[in-house]
């Protein structure tokens, strides 16, 4: 296991890969795989649902050139697994083991269900297959409602972020599914809607350059998955493990009953992990981004900015949380403080689950002792500002 830019990504053998699967089509559990290539690990870097659901599946296959070249800024030399030849392979052992295919595809792709079928039945006459054409908010809405179906490998190709988030929220409706995965356009190429880049390009990692080549249109996206992904994890790696993150920290109180209750949010990922929440500038002021990290992290805006402090407090990532570090790349983090007054009530809050578990409310006095020790030093300067402007 190897993380790129903070995105899990597996190391295993295609070999290896595939006798996983097996496992996981025998058990009575559900699982989701992912294909990350560049383009995606990117887009992860602005979406945390979609960060977090990379980072919860079950395996996550490096697709692209661009994360071999990270894995061997790391001294790692991690093996390209494409979601193209990754479906075929499992097109062909869901055919040799009668283990029933459902295929969710984008309506508006390039490839139609009917195409899609016709194209798999001459190649795989053998195939138990279903082929449903979906469009991408329908599959986008919580209360979607499936068709009945006998399926226990599912492919998805809405197309990232769509389809890793409709597997997230909606494979637990279809219990029969043991193994699902999204997979992009790989049915394009099946379909023959699509050309594949000729074998020697692919493997000299000239895949992109095809691509521009046939598709001219594409250039802005293979740009990002090529110069702009690369000069980003060259930064990640050799410039800013030196330097500290600008964050900000959000102390949101409400007075009741004469007592001032301060809100704590708990992490996801860490067992009794209380902080404040907080989040990095990203070249915002610290007034926006404080406010734009109370809006995503409590999903309301039911509040008031009291203060604002820059530059209070200063620290480094510890090495137990590496994860964090692994993930922005920073040495630590340089934390301004915004203060502010909730207005709302105790329901409009609801917090991200991607982010954190649950919130409470503590009392001026309780707050040093319930956060995690980590946190305490800074804190009690927090304290000290929120006890000069009450």
């Amino acid at each position: 296991m190897i993380k790129i830019l903070g995105v899990k990504l597996n190391t295993e053998s295609k070999a290896e890969i595939l006798d996983r699967i097996r496992s996981f089509l025998a058990s009575y559990s559900q699982h989701y795989i992912v294909t990350p290539n560049p383009e995606i690990v990117l887009l992860a870097q602005n979406d945390e649902e979609y960060f977090y659901i990379l980072n919860q599946a079950d395996l996550s296959l490096p697709d692209g050139i661009g994360l071999k070249f990270a894995g061997l800024t790391m001294g790692r030399n991690i093996p390209r697994i494409s979601g193209s030849d990754l479906t075929r392979d499992l097109l062909k052992l869901a055919e040799t083991e009668h283990e029933p295919v459902l295929i969710i595809n984008w309506k508006k792709g390039l490839s139609s269900a009917t195409e899609i079928t016709t194209a798999l039945k001459t190649l795989y006459p053998q195939l138990q297959l279903e082929v449903w054409d979906l469009d991408r908010i329908e599959a986008d809405q919580k209360d979607w409602l499936p068709k009945m179906t006998s399926a226990k490998i599912m492919f998805v190709n809405l197309g990232a972020p769509y389809q890793e988030k409709f597997i997230w929220h909606q494979l637990a409706k279809l219990p029969t599914v043991k193994v699902a995965l999204g997979i992009g356009g790989s049915f394009d190429f099946l379909t023959g809607k699509a050309q594949r880049a000729p074998k020697l390009m692919i493997i000299l990692g000239l895949e992109w350059l095809f691509r521009v080549i046939k598709q001219p249109r594409r250039l802005k996206r293979i740009y990002q998955a090529t110069a702009v992904f690369i000069t980003k994890i060259i930064n990640w790696r050799f410039i800013l493990p030196f330097k500290y993150r600008p964050n900000v920290a959000c102390l949101l109180y409400k007075i009741r009953d004469g007592k001032i209750y301060i809100l704590l949010v708990k992490r996801t990922a860490e067992n009794n992990y209380w902080q404040l929440p907080q989040g990095g500038t990203d070249g915002l002021s610290l007034k926006e981004a404080g406010q734009k990290e109370l809006r995503e992290e409590t999903n309301t805006d039911k509040f008031k900015v009291q203060a604002i402090y820059k530059n209070l407090y200063r620290y480094e990532i510890d090495p137990k949380h590496n994860n964090y570090q692994r993930h922005t790349g920073y040495k630590g983090q340089k934390q301004g403080l915004l203060i502010a007054e909730f207005k709302g009530k105790d329901p409009d809050i609801k917090v991200n689950y991607w982010d954190h578990s649950r919130f409470q409310w503590v009392t001026f006095d309780k707050l040093i002792e319930t956060v995690h020790p980590e946190k305490r030093e800074g804190y009690k300067i927090f304290l000290k500002k929120l006890g000069d402007i009450i």
